[in-house]
């Protein structure tokens, strides 16, 4: 016997072995945990891990973030009210079955898997305006909320205070006051600034409704995962316009001024036709889901709105609970039935390895793939991260431009300039896995146009990543890289 063994053993004995028959006991329940629940490979290695380097903190870690419960009652209702609105999901399909028939055959394959697990068709006569400043959006906003006569249905995952968007906060006030019925459904986490102010006391005065979605509730981490967020924007007018996009209610000039990446670069979509009542319906389900005042869901008032332009187009949602992984599902199907063109712009990067293997399949067969990101990111973690994946991305052919005007939040997707994906998704597993998401599923050229001539004015706006130069970078960048890289899964 050693030493150290003699040592070890003076000090713990008995007690040292029950540590390590302990330990060893953790780890192994950990796992067949992380076995039973069968969660994606790279996601259950990065897991145990974090366990086996740190037991206890890894396990707390697990308990907060490592799956994907909303709270077992909270769970139970929305299982209960989708079945709710299944039915009405149903009338909607058969209601505008035949518009479907307008779509090539390529959008016609990602409609029918965009409308699967309960969600809504594409509809026919919708018009569609693309809104790229950010200021001119919250004045738009103020305008359509003193023009309303009916009803307003706010959905944000931020509402940050200052600037601009207090302005639309005491528009909405004012037309609360005029009888117009009001309702704002808020993340509890990303506008926790906003709960904390006067604000939600001001709009119940005036007679708003205000609910807070997914509050965090501190010791309730084993029953209800922290870090599932409501990352919608949606905003409601009257029933018959609808905005929606990457844009969350700040002031581009005020919002996060001290994370030293400039003003943040946002993209909206106004709305009128058919497809409006389907965000609606979204809209009202989240509000009805989070408000414990409601315990079934019946709302179908409008799902007949009249045309009001050309374009095709439907609504698609995604979260965590209901409609799992359908998301993931769409994308992958988007990338891989590209021919020709395929650009992304997203300001967090970190999908998995299919996707990876997506984009690069598709650029090597021809399609040329453009993904622009920011040059300068509000997540240093998740900028090292997602640089791991330029180098097969570019030796693959993929073009990757690095946007240096600010922090580019727009998230889209463009396939072949007629088929474009527009919304609240990042190109990351939070989005893909985690939060609850909205897009519009655009089959308009017109509008792909438009698109296209934005993502034309972020390019000019971008420097291209070289691969000679990024293949010669310095190995200390690499070894950041791939270090960020193992919590990519986690992000």
């Amino acid at each position: 016997m050693t030493w150290w063994q003699i040592f070890l053993g003076s000090i713990f004995g008995f007690k040292f072995a029950w540590f390590v028959f302990l330990h060893i006991l953790l780890i192994w329940t950990f796992f067949l945990r992380l076995i039973w629940v069968r969660r994606p490979v790279s996601v259950t290695f990065a897991w145990f891990l974090i366990v086996i380097l740190l037991p206890l903190i890894g396990l707390m870690l697990y308990l907060m973030l490592g799956e994907r419960p909303v709270g077992r009652k909270l769970t139970k209702k929305i299982i209960r009210m989708e079945k709710e609105y299944a039915g009405i999901s149903e009338e909607m399909k058969e209601m505008y079955r035949l518009d479907r028939e307008l779509l090539h055959p390529e959008a016609r394959a990602l409609s029918l898997l965009a409308q699967s697990k309960n969600g809504s068709p594409v509809t026919s006569g919708n018009k569609i305006e693309l809104f790229t400043e950010s200021l001119s959006v919250l004045q738009h906003f103020i305008d359509e909320i003193n023009r309303s006569k009916i009803s307003i249905h706010l959905e944000f995952y931020i509402w940050a205070l200052g600037g601009d968007s207090d302005r639309v906060g005491e528009a909405l006030i004012a037309a609360a006051k005029r009888g117009v019925a009001c309702r704002v459904l808020l993340d509890s986490l990303g506008s926790k600034d906003w709960f904390k102010s006067s604000w939600p006391k001001r709009f119940r005065i005036a007679g708003i409704q205000v609910t807070e979605a997914l509050p965090i509730q501190f010791g309730r981490f084993q029953f209800r995962r922290a870090d599932l967020r409501l990352h919608r924007k949606i905003f409601v007018i009257d029933g018959s316009v609808v905005w929606t996009g990457s844009m969350n209610l700040v002031d581009p000039r005020t919002f996060k001024q001290d994370s030293g990446v400039g003003e943040w670069v946002d993209a909206m979509v106004r709305i009128e036709g058919p497809v409006c009542s389907q965000f609606e319906l979204t809209s009202m389900f989240d509000w009805s889901v989070e408000n414990p005042k409601v315990s079934h869901f019946r709302d179908k008032d409008r799902l007949k709105v009249p045309h009001r332009g050309t374009a095709l187009a439907q609504e698609f949602s995604s979260g965590p609970v209901y409609r799992d992984d359908i998301l993931y599902q769409v994308l992958l199907s988007a990338i891989m039935d590209a021919r020709e063109e395929l650009a992304i712009t997203t300001p967090y990067f970190g999908p998995d390895d299919g996707l990876i293997q997506a984009l690069m399949a598709a650029a090597q067969r021809g399609v040329r793939v453009t993904l622009i990101v920011p040059k300068l990111n509000d997540s240093t973690l998740v900028a090292w991260s997602s640089r791991s994946f330029y180098s097969d991305l570019l030796i693959a052919g993929v073009q990757i431009a690095e946007f240096h005007g600010g922090l580019l939040h727009t998230k889209s997707l463009l396939i072949d300039k007629r088929i474009a994906i527009f919304g609240s998704v990042n190109f990351d597993q939070r989005s893909l896995r985690l939060n609850f998401e909205i897009s519009l599923i655009v089959y308009d050229q017109n509008f792909c146009s438009s698109l296209e001539k934005l993502i034309m004015g972020y390019l000019s706006l971008s420097e291209m990543v070289d691969e000679r130069k990024w293949l010669k970078r310095p190995r200390w960048k690499l070894l950041l890289e791939n270090a960020a890289y193992l919590t990519s899964p986690l992000l």
